[in-house]
């Protein structure tokens, strides 16, 4: 695909690839890391109801990778986002549930226990999900309280299964 064929972008989703792929399902092949990461974090500000910001975290280093957001935010709030991120799903504390889950439940493999974690503040629900094909990215979605959080659920697991696509490519 040339630059001239590629895709159109449309109210944030990506459109005009074959087979009604999405450019992140495409792959490396097509985009680079950082423009994976990027799309990945304008989609989930376009797709999820009622986003106001979304973010992806690098859990092997703490970093935040990429954020969208409505309003700007100082970049200590930002950096402070990474760490509540990595202490909710790889805290000392969480880790440790995390193994007696599996001691219990005969589980062998390195993989995490927690997959999606589901946050409520006065005016905002916070959803984290980490990718199935790389432990070390979780994705931060931010949304008004109002939004229904089955649609959120269901418009963050389809944009993160198209990031986990590109990411496999």
């Amino acid at each position: 695909m040339t630059a001239v064929d590629e895709p159109s972008v449309h109210s944030g989703a990506t459109t005009g690839w074959p087979d009604g792929e999405t450019a992140l399902s495409v792959g490396l092949g097509v985009r680079s890391t950082s423009q994976l990461v990027g799309e990945a974090v304008r989609l989930f500000r376009a797709q999820v109801p009622e986003c106001v910001a979304s973010g992806l975290v690098d859990m092997s280093t703490g970093m935040l990778l990429a954020v969208d957001t409505l309003d700007d935010h100082p970049s200590e709030v930002l950096d402070l986002l990474a760490a509540a991120t990595f202490d909710l799903f790889q805290g000392r504390n969480v880790v440790m549930i995390e193994d007696i889950f599996k001691a219990r439940r005969g589980v062998q493999e390195d993989r995490h226990y927690f997959q999606e974690i589901l946050v409520n503040s006065d005016h905002l629900v916070h959803v984290f999900l980490r990718s199935a094909v790389n432990q070390d990215i979780v994705a931060v979605v931010v949304c008004r309280k109002t939004a229904n959080t089955g649609m959120l659920f269901a418009q963050a697991r389809i944009v993160m299964k198209s990031l986990d696509a590109g990411l496999e490519g």
